[in-house]
């Protein structure tokens, strides 16, 4: 897939902004707070219904207006698609392919990116949201039906608690409410659900990440990735974001097949294990809500044991693992690979290990403050970007360091 055009309306700095992409390496050159990280952060909302630097839509929004529009005229074998996104401050966002409406989950089925960003550091370094929300991620890049399902176990998890809270200020004991098996067989259903769709993507991932880290790393360091399930754990009693709060499904080197009725009946057995407390507390203590993806290095927690360089490779090796996994089931080409402030942050050798990395996919988008942090072979489309306006060349842009 190629993005041959961007426009923006009223998107974060830009009040209207065209930009005209080639296939192959694209960068952005531009001073932080011009508006770089804005053009690419655009896309990624298209293919994944999220942006990476916050939570919500109205940051997303120029300041003083009421909503703004992404449109992206992307290219596939030949074929046009015209994407279109209006994100509303005050009533439902709305979007069209082609002109006709779509509901806007339905945007990923028509966008693929895989951005990497210095926030993504938190994959390693940060709490278990971030790992969890990764996944999902490229699950619903895969299938994007899955992102109803994220919001209904969402949604019947935040019943539950709210019919938790209701029973504490109550006084009543779990037995006693005659919804809450209701809830709970909900959310097993969707929660083993998601589960399963976890456990397999991770088996998916991991043979990827592994060379990914070593090609970018240049070591011959084993990285290895571990679901940590909270319905296996004996006492869930940890905070919502706190690390480990389940067990590992790893023997050693192997990784037992859990089928989805098994893993059913562990969260039913998980939630009886734990009624009395989730009743003092008034919160669901166990479900993919609260399941982490365990990140090793050599055998060793990466979180707490590698370095900086280690926790940046391992990082990078995750994202450049998805671009791999999506470019090998995906009926519409590569995904976009978006490269946002990364070069920055490596040293040279990582950064022509990372150029190799991504030179045959299909289209890179590249931000960088400084031009001669990107290796040559990524500049051969430079644009200029200074307060929200976008300058265009077809050579190599001066350095704005």
């Amino acid at each position: 897939m190629i993005v041959r055009h961007l426009s923006l309306t009223d998107f974060r700095n830009y009040a209207a902004a065209e930009v005209a992409l080639e296939p192959g390496a694209n960068l952005f050159v531009g001073r932080n707070g011009q508006g770089k990280t804005n053009l690419v952060e655009s896309l990624g909302y298209l293919a994944t219904l999220g942006s990476h630097r916050v939570s919500t839509d109205q940051a997303l929004i120029r300041a003083g207006q009421d909503a703004a529009i992404v449109r992206a005229r992307l290219e596939h074998e030949g074929r046009e698609l015209l994407v279109e996104l209006q994100l509303n401050r005050s009533s439902a966002n709305r979007a069209q392919v082609n002109r006709a409406a779509i509901k806007p989950r339905e945007l990923p089925r028509y966008v693929s990116t895989v951005l990497f960003a210095p926030e993504d550091l938190a994959l390693v370094r940060g709490e278990p949201s971030t790992r969890r929300r990764f996944l999902d991620a490229l699950l619903g890049a895969r299938s994007p039906r899955l992102f109803g399902v994220f919001a209904d176990y969402d949604r019947v998890l935040k019943q539950r608690n709210a019919l938790l809270k209701s029973a504490r200020a109550q006084g009543l004991r779990s037995e006693k409410l005659s919804t809450l098996e209701l809830w709970n067989e909900r959310l097993v259903e969707l929660g083993s659900e998601i589960i399963t769709e976890r456990l397999a993507i991770v088996a998916s991932l991991e043979p990827f990440v592994r060379e990914a880290y070593q090609g970018v790393a240049g070591s011959d360091q084993e990285p290895a990735l571990d679901a940590v399930l909270s319905i296996l754990a004996a006492h869930p009693e940890a905070d919502d974001d706190a690390d480990a709060p389940g067990e590992s499904t790893r023997n050693g080197d192997s990784r037992p097949m859990l089928g989805r009725a098994e893993i059913a009946d562990a969260f039913r057995t998980a939630l009886e294990r734990v009624a009395r407390a989730e009743r003092d507390r008034a919160i669901t203590l166990v479900g993919p809500h609260r399941d982490d993806l365990l990140l090793t290095l050599n055998g060793l927690p990466a979180k707490g044991y590698a370095s900086h360089g280690e926790s940046w490779s391992f990082a990078l090796a995750l994202k450049l693992a998805s671009a791999e996994l999506l470019r090998a089931d995906s009926s519409t080409g590569d995904p976009v690979v978006i490269l946002d402030d990364v070069f920055a942050e490596l040293d040279q050798r990582r950064r022509g290990r990372l150029a190799d990395a991504v030179k045959d996919y299909q289209q890179v988008l590249i931000t960088a403050a400084v031009l001669e942090d990107v290796p040559e072979a990524l500049t051969a489309h430079t644009v200029r970007i200074e307060a929200g306006t976008i300058v265009e060349s077809s050579t190599i842009a001066e350095d704005l360091a």
